[in-house]
Parts: structure tokens; C-alpha cells; sequence
């Protein structure tokens, strides 16, 4: 079976804990600083002790939970601190990796990256806010996955997790303009596709930069921190720097 974030697992008890509880914290049905209750999780999903708290470290490793000695587990927070370095970071990692993307991507990369974006289209026109954000999620670890370099993507990694769960109001259109966004957003993704089939990272690097201006306003709606510390216009005019 596929997981939510695209990737291959066996289907065993333990796995599917680890793919829930992945989903959960995504889509915020977990809230962000809430403390885990390791009795409440044994029972839920069927675990002993031993095997929850081997799910629970996984988790922790891939930045969704943080563990406290003596408190247990506690999902990743968003607070002020964290978003302003989530904005501050944010542009610079994917610049970075698209740049590294167009450079570095294999056919069989761009073929998965494809069916993704055919899926996350359906669920974006039909208005699946949940499916969206997912597919959003796994289409951006894909091509961090074809950027081919692991600093980068271990920072990719944790970037996605608060990326997704900002972007349950961006894929919850509230107006007309809003809407608008959803789209272009589709359509960008199809013009990053074409840019990485072209291996072109000058353009790839643009196309992430307005794709991530297109959904930073709606995701700071999430949480407001002002002001922001990141300046996306000045940041443009350094692509030359990738």
C-alpha cells in the first residue's frame, strides 16, 4: 500500500499507526503542542507499548512530534517562534531544491511527479481540501526527492509538515479570489512540471518563487506574525545566487 505522502509500506499495524498519526498532524485533527497520551494511542491503534513508542520516535525523527523527557510525546508546535523561521526559511529551501530539481531529475522521477499533479487537480477542482493538501505535500517531497541531496531534504522534510498544516486555509477557499488562488496554483505546478522536463533551473527557480508568493498570504491568515522577516521581492532579485 501507498501512504498518504507517496511512499511504499507494508501494511502491518505498526505502519498503518505511523501513516494515521502522519495524516492526523497534517490536517491539524491533531492540534499542533498537544500532548499524546501513549495509553490512549496503545488502545486506538491496536499496540503494545513497545511498538507505539517505536511509531512515536519515527515520528519524532521526522520533525512531526517533539519527546519530552518524563512528559512523553508532544506534536510539533506552531507558535509565533516557529512560523517566523518557517517564512524566514521557507523560499530559501525551495528555491534551492527546484534549482537542484531541474538539474538532477530522472524520467522515472518526473512520471510520478506527473501523477501526482493529475490527482492533486481532481481533488483540487472538486474542492477535497484534505486530498489537496496531501497530494500538494507529496508533490513538493517529489521533487525534493529529485534535487538529490539529503541536507536538503531532511530540511524539506520538516518544512512540508508546517507547509501542509498552514495550507488547510488555502485549500479551504473562503472568496472568489481565494478560488482563483486554488487554480493558479494548479497551473503552476504545471508550468514547474514543464520547467523540470526542460531541466531548466533558472525558470524552476522563478516558479517556485511565485508559487510560493502565490500562497504565503493565504497562509499567514493561519497565524499573522508581524512583521514578516522574509522580503520575497528582494529575495527574487538574489535567484542569481542558486
Amino acid at each position: 500500500m501507498y501512504s498518504q505522502l507517496g511512499v511504499m509500506m507494508p501494511d502491518t499495524k505498526k505502519q498503518r499507526c505511523l501513516n494515521d498519526l502522519r495524516r492526523r498532524i497534517l490536517m491539524l485533527d491533531i492540534a499542533p503542542g498537544s500532548d499524546l497520551d501513549e495509553v490512549t494511542l496503545s488502545k486506538d491503534y491496536g499496540l503494545s507499548r513497545t511498538p507505539l513508542r517505536e511509531v512515536l520516535q519515527r515520528l519524532a525523527g521526522e520533525g512531526f512530534l517533539v519527546l519530552e523527557v518524563n512528559r512523553g510525546a508532544k506534536v510539533a508546535s506552531m507558535d509565533i517562534d516557529t512560523m517566523r523561521t518557517f517564512f524566514q526559511t521557507a523560499p530559501l529551501i525551495y528555491a534551492s531544491i527546484g534549482q537542484l530539481a531541474a538539474q538532477n531529475r530522472t524520467t522515472r522521477q518526473l512520471d510520478a511527479l506527473k501523477d501526482v499533479q493529475t490527482a492533486f487537480a481532481v481533488a483540487a477542482r472538486e474542492g477535497d481540501a484534505e486530498r489537496a493538501a496531501m497530494l500538494n505535500h507529496s508533490f513538493h517531497r517529489q521533487i525534493g526527492e529529485m534535487a538529490r541531496n539529503p541536507y536538503l531534504m531532511a530540511s524539506l522534510g520538516r518544512l512540508l509538515i508546517d507547509h501542509t498544516r498552514l495550507s488547510q486555509t488555502f485549500y479551504r477557499p473562503g472568496s472568489p479570489i481565494d478560488s482563483l488562488r486554488v487554480a493558479m496554483a494548479v497551473d503552476q505546478h504545471e508550468a514547474m512540471i514543464s520547467a523540470l522536463e526542460s531541466c531548466e533551473p533558472s525558470l524552476m527557480t522563478e516558479l517556485t518563487l511565485r508559487h510560493w508568493d502565490l500562497s504565503r498570504d493565504r497562509m499567514e491568515d493561519y497565524v499573522r506574525p508581524d512583521p514578516l522577516p522574509v522580503d520575497v521581492v528582494a529575495f527574487k532579485a538574489k535567484r542569481n545566487a542558486f
